[in-house]
């Protein structure tokens, strides 16, 4: 949990101003987010909505056959209810979902069977996010909006891991001078996946919505000393090649010393149960989508009320992304380091 003063004091009409999206929509999106447009299982739609535990989108390859890694430019949106001209998620892919509520962001945690959305059985997937190696997103066009403010608004920072049996989302909807959208929304740990940069409820065969305190900015860990306050912050090791003056340099981020978890998994409060998620879309034996279009699920009731994902994908917007890395990420923080793709924390002060 972030200390309150972190989260004071910034009017909200300043806040919104500093992490709503600037840019227009993609090219392949409708002009804003719309609930009850008709399902097109070929869309390419690439606007994602992320409200509520049985509204939300998530996005995966538009064909069956292509790792997430190699999707990652021109993967497209599902979302669990008509809507934004994108595709439905068929009813039997999700297992389980989590839904929270925070000061800061909104989150989705997911578990199911997402080769249901042509996520390639046993790939560990990888990360999603609005910057990419080439700064127009992964994918190209994708755009994020959530109504938790009362109206859709698109916002300028999110992240993004699937893999064929896990998936999260993060929106980050506001900041402050200490925690910054783009650091609550960080984008350049790819292979620590969901439970790393998302933590919280993983828990498979429940469907529930909470509100939660904030979590602290991935990879971020408080250190107190001499009565004030600064961060480790967890850099990711990798290596790649760029061309300077025609000859190949090399250069390498991060060590060999990765955190053996995340400092804290925020609380939660407020929840509220539901049996499912359903929309009366199914697939058949062939893998096409049957069924009518109707809502379905029980009413909300109260409920009280953590494993690693996986991820592969780097997108890091700095002129040094190396491409898309493999790394099955439900293995321990040890397998990571046996991958090579291992991290430093790095001392910085960031509050006096």
């Amino acid at each position: 949990m972030l200390p309150l003063i972190g989260l004071v004091p910034l009017l909200a009409a300043s806040v919104r101003a500093q992490v709503t999206a600037t840019g227009t929509q993609g090219p392949t999106n409708p002009p804003q987010a719309t609930m009850g447009t008709p399902v097109n299982q070929t869309s390419m739609s690439r606007l994602a909505s992320v409200n509520s535990v049985d509204d939300w989108c998530l996005f995966a390859p538009p064909e069956p056959g292509v790792d997430i890694g190699s999707a990652e430019a021109f993967v497209v949106a599902w979302c669990t209810q008509p809507r934004n001209n994108a595709r439905v998620i068929p009813d039997g892919t999700l297992t389980g979902v989590h839904f929270v509520k925070t000061d800061a962001y909104v989150q989705v945690m997911a578990l199911g069977d997402f080769t249901k959305v042509n996520v390639m059985d046993g790939d560990f997937g990888g990360e999603l996010d609005p910057h990419g190696p080439t700064g127009e997103g992964n994918p190209v066009g994708g755009n994020v909006t959530t109504d938790v403010s009362g109206s859709d608004v698109a916002y300028q920072e999110w992240m993004s891991f699937i893999s064929y049996e896990m998936f999260c989302i993060r929106v980050c909807t506001s900041e402050n001078s200490t925690y910054p959208a783009a650091e609550m929304c960080e984008h350049k740990l790819d292979v620590m996946g969901c439970r790393f940069v998302m933590p919280g409820d993983y828990t498979d065969g429940v469907f529930d919505s909470c509100d939660g305190d904030v979590a602290y900015p991935p990879g971020w860990y408080p250190v107190e000393a001499g009565g004030s306050t600064s961060y480790s912050v967890f850099e990711q090791y990798y290596t790649g090649q760029y061309t300077q003056d025609g000859s190949l340099v090399g250069y390498t981020v991060g060590t060999t010393v990765t955190p053996s978890s995340v400092y804290s998994t925020p609380a939660t409060s407020q929840c509220t149960t539901t049996s499912s998620i359903a929309n009366g879309l199914q697939l058949n034996a062939e893998g096409s989508v049957t069924g009518s279009n109707t809502n379905s699920g029980s009413s909300p009731t109260g409920s009280n009320d953590a494993e690693g994902d996986s991820s592969n994908n780097n997108d890091n917007n700095d002129n040094t992304d190396n491409g898309a890395r493999s790394v099955v990420a439900t293995t321990p923080v040890a397998a990571l380091c046996a991958t090579g793709f291992v991290a430093i924390i790095s001392a910085i002060a960031i509050l006096a």
